[in-house]
């Protein structure tokens, strides 16, 4: 009987401590880093993947070779539910425990798509287009096609879209990220357009949207904004034309070379602003909340023109005689 006893009990003991020694080597294998080959080296977790599914790929990459300690922690703490969908960053140095650990934070990849401030709407499509992380859903489709698709049919796009930085995970569409920027300028112009100076010549918010991408393309420089945004409300108030260029290559369209001349000024299209009065029918251009902000708070003064002086400045000038003077020292070199 002592005998059967000491046997179970050397069986029961060494039981245990191939037990513990287990526990003890799945911790250090969990702890020591995994083989990153490539620095940083993307692990995507597909939608309704197990615990058993991803390990096993560790695995099979040569990435951690005990996919059933990964396996047996994992439920141990109860994260076999918990585990994110997306893309994951693996680095130099992380260990299994970190990388389990990051799929239940959900710490996914995040790329990032720029609407740059300046660019017409095609241009923030070619952007998106060429962002291989991204869903394509838009591609062919025309402006009033995908303008449907964000649930506002029959609006113009240009200047609809804030230009930001988006950022997204990987396997979201080009949609999603159009539906942001628009939402992003929405909330941008009604906090703005409850604050503007009072006797502006707009009746309707999309004016400013309007004239805020004409001062856009007219400067680079911030400080300047305000000067020329209340050149043209001057100019809209006395009944004058615009008279801005870049309208006027918005209405040419993809036609235009790059010069400008003086057919071009004298051919009649919806944006020529040298040969109709008020605002174009639509923005030109995607704009920041600086050229925003000085169409609804332009400047004092009695300034009526502006030309270029050549280093990205303007003059500018409250009589056509003083204009005509700076024209011809900036522009054609004359004293």
């Amino acid at each position: 009987m002592r005998t059967l006893i000491s046997t179970l009990f050397s069986v029961l003991l060494a039981g245990l401590l191939y037990v513990a020694w287990l526990y003890v080597d799945m911790q250090n294998s969990l702890n020591k880093p995994m083989v990153i080959k490539t620095d940083p080296l993307s692990f995507e977790v597909r939608s309704g993947e197990s615990m058993k599914s991803i390990s096993q790929r560790l695995k099979q990459q040569g990435i951690y070779n005990h996919p059933e300690y990964l396996r047996t922690e994992s439920r141990r703490k109860g994260f076999d539910n918990r585990i994110q969908v997306g893309e994951y960053e693996l680095t130099t140095g992380m260990t299994p425990l970190a990388f389990l650990e990051m799929l239940v934070a959900g710490r996914v990849v995040q790329h990032s798509v720029t609407l740059v401030e300046g660019w017409t709407f095609r241009q923030f499509l070619d952007a998106l287009h060429v962002k291989d992380d991204l869903e394509h859903t838009l591609i062919g489709l025309s402006d009033e096609q995908i303008m449907e698709q964000l649930g506002k049919p029959g609006e113009h796009p240009e200047g609809r879209f804030y230009p930001d930085s988006y950022f997204y995970t990987s396997g979201s569409s080009d949609l999603e990220i159009l539906r942001r920027a628009y939402q992003a300028m929405e909330v941008k112009i009604a906090a703005l357009w409850e604050q503007r100076d009072k006797d502006l010549p707009y009746k309707k918010p999309y004016d400013a949207l309007i004239m805020a991408s004409i001062i856009e393309k007219e400067t680079g420089k911030e400080e300047e904004r305000p000067v020329i945004a209340g050149v043209f409300v001057r100019r809209l108030q006395k009944g004058m034309m615009l008279q801005t260029d870049p309208t006027v290559i918005y209405g040419i369209g993809q036609a235009f070379d790059g010069n400008l001349t003086r057919k071009h000024l004298q051919a009649d299209t919806p944006y020529n602003t040298y040969t109709r009065t008020g605002l174009p029918p639509t923005p030109i251009a995607m704009f920041g909340t600086a050229s925003l902000h000085a169409a609804l708070h332009p400047a004092k003064g009695d300034a009526l023109y502006f030309v270029s002086i050549g280093d990205g400045s303007h003059h500018f000038s409250a009589t056509l005689e003083e204009h005509n003077k700076a024209v011809a020292q900036y522009q054609l070199n004359q004293k």
